[in-house]
C-alpha cells in the first residue's frame, strides 16, 4: 500500500500530513506532530447554539480571527439545542468539527438524561471566556449591599423571590448557590427564558435576579435596576466601582457561565495543543479582549490542562449543589 501524494507534496511531508494507512497503520498515529504540523487543510467547522446565545459570539469572534491565522475559513454552524454537541461527538476527530459551548455541557447531564457525557465524548482545546454573573434588585427593594440583602432574607425567610430562565439555568444555579452559603430562603419564580425573567425583575413581578453582568448593564444605566455586586473574583472593568460577591458580604462566593473550545473524543494531543496555541494567540490580542468586555466577557486562555481542571471542579461543585437543593428538570 501507499500514501497518496496530497499538493505534489514530498513523500515524507504526505506521510505525516494525511492520515492514508501505510502498512496497517494511519500516518497521522504514527506522526502526530507533523500532521498538526500542515493541519488545517480545508474548512473548518464550529458548531454552537443559536445566534443570540452566549456561545454564538464567542464563536464567531473566535472563528474571525482564526481563519486569518490559519489560512482555511474557519465557519460557525448554528443548531438549536443540542444538536450542536451531538454533532460534534459524531464527528471524527480529525480537528474539523468543533464545539464552541457554555458550562452547560457538563451541568446538564447532572440534571437530566443527557446523550453525551463530557469527559468520555470531547476533549477539551481551551477556555474562551467567562461571564461572571451580577446579583441584581429592583429599585423598590431596600438594599443596597449584599450584606443588606443577607440581612433582609433572614429577617423575612420565604418572603423575597427571584427571577430565573428554567430550572438548571446558570442563573437559577447562581441564585441557589447564594442561597446556600448565604443562609436564606428566596422563593424562585422560574421563566422560559433569561429574557424574560429580565422582564419580570425591570417591572417589579420578582425582586431579584443573578444575570450575567453584560445582559443587564443598559438597564442599570437608567435606573430600572440597581446592581448589588459581580460574582467575579475580582472587581469588573465591565462594572468599575461595583464590589465583588464575596468582598462585600459573602467570602467565597463566585458564579460565571464559561465559554469554552472543545473537540471530539480521540483528537491527537498534537492537534488540540495546535488550537490551544492558537486560540492563545487570538486571546492576547487586546482588540479581541476589548470585543469581549464590551459584551461584559472576561477573556481567558491558558493550557488545555485549565479547562480539564475547570471541568473537574465545576461538575464537583455543582453536582453537590444539584443534589443538596434537591433540583430535578422533569
Amino acid at each position: 500500500m501507499k500514501c497518496v501524494v496530497l499538493r505534489h507534496r514530498p513523500w515524507q511531508k504526505v506521510l505525516a500530513a494525511s492520515a492514508i494507512c501505510w502498512a496497517g497503520v494511519t500516518c497521522a498515529q504514527n506522526a502526530p506532530s507533523g500532521a498538526a504540523q500542515f493541519y488545517p487543510v480545508k474548512p473548518i467547522r464550529i458548531n454552537s447554539a443559536p445566534p443570540g446565545a452566549g456561545g454564538d459570539f464567542s464563536a464567531r469572534v473566535i472563528a474571525q480571527a482564526l481563519t486569518a491565522n490559519l489560512g482555511q475559513p474557519v465557519i460557525v454552524e448554528n443548531r438549536g439545542g443540542y444538536a450542536s454537541i451531538d454533532a460534534v461527538i459524531k464527528a471524527p476527530p480529525d480537528g474539523y468539527n468543533l464545539l464552541v459551548y457554555g458550562s452547560t455541557v457538563w451541568t446538564v447531564p447532572l440534571l437530566e438524561a443527557a446523550s453525551w457525557d463530557v469527559h468520555r465524548d470531547l476533549a477539551p482545546v481551551a477556555l474562551l471566556n467567562s461571564a461572571p454573573s451580577a446579583i441584581v434588585v429592583h429599585p423598590s427593594l431596600p438594599v443596597r449591599d449584599i450584606k443588606s440583602l443577607i440581612a433582609l432574607g433572614k429577617a423575612r425567610p420565604g418572603d423575597l423571590n427571584y427571577g430565573s430562565a428554567p430550572l438548571g439555568s446558570s442563573q437559577h444555579l447562581a441564585a441557589e448557590l447564594f442561597k446556600s452559603m448565604a443562609g436564606v430562603t428566596i422563593v424562585n419564580v422560574p421563566y422560559k427564558s433569561s429574557g424574560a425573567a429580565q422582564i419580570g425583575l425591570l417591572s417589579g413581578e420578582v425582586h431579584m435576579t443573578f444575570p450575567p453582568m453584560g445582559s443587564i448593564a443598559p438597564h442599570l444605566k437608567t435606573g430600572r435596576a440597581r446592581v448589588l455586586a459581580v460574582a467575579s473574583a475580582q472587581p469588573s472593568a465591565f462594572l468599575p466601582g461595583v464590589p465583588t460577591v464575596a468582598a462585600s458580604g459573602l467570602p467565597g462566593y463566585e458564579f460565571a457561565t464559561v465559554i469554552a473550545l472543545f473537540a471530539p473524543a480521540g483528537t491527537p494531543d498534537a492537534l488540540v495543543t495546535r488550537l490551544n496555541q492558537e486560540v492563545a494567540r487570538v486571546l492576547n490580542r487586546p482588540d479581541i479582549r476589548q470585543r469581549f468586555l464590551n459584551e461584559g466577557l472576561e477573556a481567558a486562555g491558558g493550557p488545555v490542562e485549565q479547562l480539564t481542571t475547570t471541568i473537574r471542579t465545576e461538575t464537583a461543585r455543582f453536582a453537590k449543589l444539584i443534589k443538596d437543593a434537591g433540583i430535578r428538570v422533569r
